[in-house]
């Protein structure tokens, strides 16, 4: 009889540690510390697997962290059935404990023998490295954001202010050229400061426009022009989302996109008492941000008024998909006005952003009711 037999894998870019757990008597063995190669985890399930008589089963699992998918796809070729868990899911051990890699190997293992946690989409080849390059392109758009802070910064402290309304214009960038200071030194490290501003602008330029090259590929340009036709969606978020998703119809309803996403509130209730906390931000971090800054565009303009730029976007769109669009941006900006009205704007913010990923739930699914 065929035995199957949990293995817990805690990963480390300096080493690994494996657990294995076996349900038929309820309990873990074989915890060992490797070094961080797939070769050494086959060696590792062959031995355990002599032991046994060679009638086992194997089922790893690790933590979705620093290794990515890298290790997953290294098992899956050579036939090792594998999943990766996601740390949110898993459950919390409250008061005092002691972590270690063993420890946490141990809890891997019986997370996947009990099924315990929800494990972590696989995207394919194509998706991850569109994944990859977006996430690069929001690295130097961070970095830009950094070094104008960094001169607005340095101006302020050496007694400068500007008088303009807007920052970053011809005039700003003109007035900051023309800037005398008391020591040369410093009009020095302001002419490197705007080296540096000048070419990540560049560069971030150079990334949106293959983004957008991006988008015209076969399997994404349909699904990016009816993502587009939302309130708040370029071309950016939308191909963030269809990497970063995959697959929407993985999430059975739009609540449970919207909770991959931390994007509903938390509940810390005992006995008759109840109470809500902000939202869990469980999930996908990098496409939720980006649904909270779609989500701020809904305070400007009239309800069901329509931009030039989203016309645009709706021009060459199926009938069908601009109505549900349509009826999704003007519930979308009463429930922004309407919670503002009465609430902070993070907060009106935030539950318009849970709104939006819903809509985007039903776009993509073709749940148009």
């Amino acid at each position: 009889m065929t035995s199957i037999i949990y293995v817990g894998l805690d990963v480390h870019t300096s080493n690994f540690t494996a657990c294995c757990y076996s349900m038929n008597d309820d309990r873990a063995f074989a915890i060992v510390q490797m070094k961080p190669d797939y070769r050494e985890i086959l060696e590792y399930l062959n031995r355990i697997n002599n032991q046994h008589g060679g009638k086992c089963k194997f089922v790893c699992g690790y933590e979705a962290g620093c290794l990515g998918y890298s290790l997953y796809h290294q098992l899956t070729r050579k036939g090792v059935d594998c999943v990766i868990l996601a740390p949110s899911t898993m459950p919390i051990t409250s008061g005092k404990k002691i972590k270690t890699d063993k420890r946490d190997a141990e809890k891997i293992a019986r997370c996947l023998a009990y099924h315990s946690y929800s494990p972590v989409y696989i995207p394919d080849e194509e998706d991850n490295a569109v994944k990859e390059y977006i996430r690069m392109r929001d690295d130097g758009v961070a970095a830009l954001k950094r070094v104008k802070q960094q001169i607005i910064a340095l101006y302020t402290r050496n007694g400068k202010m500007f008088n303009g309304k807007n920052y970053w214009t011809k005039k700003h960038l003109d007035w900051l050229q023309s800037l005398e200071f008391a020591h040369p030194l410093l009009k020095e490290t302001l002419q490197e400061y705007l080296v540096l501003y000048y070419t990540l602008s560049e560069k971030v330029d150079i990334y949106n426009t293959r983004i957008e090259e991006l988008s015209h590929m076969p399997r994404y340009e349909e699904s990016v022009k009816k993502l587009c036709c939302l309130n708040g969606v370029g071309v950016h978020t939308a191909m963030c989302a269809l990497a970063e998703v995959g697959d929407f119809h993985r999430f059975e309803k739009p609540a449970n996109f919207a909770a991959y996403l931390g994007l509903v509130p938390g509940e810390d209730s005992s006995s008759d008492r109840q109470r809500r906390t902000g939202i869990t931000k469980a999930g996908n971090a990098h496409l939720r941000r980006l649904l909270i800054e779609s989500a701020q565009c809904l305070s400007r303009g009239k309800i069901g008024q329509k931009s030039k730029a989203l016309k645009a976007r709706q021009k060459e769109v199926d009938s069908q998909v601009v109505a549900y669009s349509d009826k999704a941006n003007e519930r979308l900006k009463r429930k922004f006005h309407r919670i503002a009205l009465h609430s902070k704007h993070n907060i009106a913010k935030t539950a318009a952003a849970r709104e939006l990923a819903c809509f985007m739930w039903g776009m993509m699914t073709g749940n148009f009711a």
